[in-house]
């Protein structure tokens, strides 16, 4: 049986990446019995090339096309040497970050056409979607103080506020386009709140799986 792909989406400072392994430790206890491993991983990166070409994309100026063309490049050897075994050997897969997030950041944010990157999309992964995308939201200004209390910031985390605008618009205009996949987290609420609602989402994608 093939395995489930959950990607976790979200401006910098939205807080996925805090329920990230609660959601990875939730699943592992649930698949326990049917001996099924749950795999995390992470764009741009996942891979040791891709972890490589992550130093690069985050922290060196280039230009916009090449910044996506490199997204895609690192996504589509992820995709060949991490997730796609994973989903064929019966596991569940957990990505920080997927395609979702090209079209907010490059697309949204840095105004790449869309066009292209629907086309890159297209080649990339023609076949490949997440069962389920968390996309968690928070208003501006509570994921900057959130971005403003942490470690050194990358080059898209010390992009201006118009541009984590632009990104949260097209991140929000993806879910609406599929909302069969995506489920919009308000991560403005509590920890406990935000896990109660992750567990009872993936446990529906459970029992769909049986």
């Amino acid at each position: 049986m093939r395995g489930k792909f959950i990607s976790f989406e979200g401006i910098d400072g939205a807080g996925k990446s805090t329920h990230i392994r609660y959601v990875a430790d939730y699943l592992q206890q649930r698949l326990k019995a049917q001996k099924h491993q749950v795999i995390c991983s992470r764009e741009p990166g996942g891979t040791p090339l891709g972890e490589q070409l992550r130093e690069v994309l985050l922290k060196q100026s280039m230009h916009l096309e090449t910044e996506a063309l490199l997204m895609f490049a690192v996504r589509r050897e992820h995709i060949a040497q991490v997730i796609q075994p994973a989903l064929e050997r019966g596991d569940w897969m957990i990505s920080d970050r997927f395609t979702d997030a090209s079209f907010a950041y490059q697309g949204g944010g840095r105004h790449l056409s869309l066009e292209k990157l629907n086309q890159l999309e297209q080649w990339v992964h023609p076949d490949l979607q997440p069962d389920i995308t968390f996309l968690f939201d928070v208003p501006l200004e509570v994921a900057r103080a959130r971005l403003d209390a942490t470690r050194e910031l990358d080059k898209f985390e010390q992009e201006k506020a118009q541009f984590f605008a632009d990104t949260r618009n097209e991140y929000l205009r993806r879910a609406a386009q599929f909302p069969q996949r995506f489920r919009i987290i308000d991560s403005t609420r509590s920890i406990p709140e935000i896990q109660q609602e992750l567990a009872a989402i993936v446990d529906q994608l459970l029992q769909q799986a049986e």
